[in-house]
């Protein structure tokens, strides 16, 4: 179920993560974004599905520690690609004759291009996982419905049944 809430909050993520635009946004930054964001749409849900203590209260740092590795990976794939950009001879020639500032950057002379670049790449990720987490969502519900007894014996008859089956379809586990 976990992982479920966390494709659940990478959908949140989205919108939060343009904040970061100036500036190449940070893992710790990513997922603090992402956890505010599932904190609001999960509402109550969120404290009993990360908190670890009697009284719940460490659900917000449990849900950073946790989101960190993947915001880690989202950033970094994303620098990477975006530094490959800039530094290829080519880019203008595939880019309309633009340059990686001109393409990527908004400001005066397009200082914060690899911020805007990062940020769009970690948003289009960020989609991509969204989008397949809700397909797999919905596959997920239609197998549990066809055959709940297959479905019960692939994944388990508990709460969780449902969340380790989009995980496991969307790629995420």
């Amino acid at each position: 179920m976990r992982k479920f809430m966390l494709l659940l909050s990478l959908v949140a993520l989205a919108a939060p993560v343009a904040a970061f635009a100036d500036a190449p946004p940070s893992p710790t930054q990513t997922a603090n974004a992402m956890c505010a964001a599932a904190k609001t749409s999960m509402g109550t849900l969120f404290a009993s599905t990360y908190g670890t203590n009697a009284s719940k209260s460490n659900a917000f740092g449990k849900c950073v520690s946790s989101h960190a590795k993947a915001a880690n990976a989202a950033v970094n794939n994303a620098s990477k690609s975006c530094k490959a950009q800039a530094a290829d001879a080519n880019f203008a020639t595939t880019h309309g004759g633009q340059t990686f500032a001109q393409v990527y950057g908004n400001s005066k002379n397009g200082k914060n291009a690899m911020g805007k670049c990062v940020s769009q790449a970690v948003q289009s990720t960020v989609a991509a996982q969204a989008k397949a987490s809700k397909s797999a969502l919905k596959s997920c519900k239609a197998a549990m419905k066809a055959d709940k007894a297959a479905f019960a014996t692939t994944y388990g008859a508990g709460k969780d049944a449902l969340g380790k089956c989009v995980s496991t379809k969307s790629g995420t586990k």
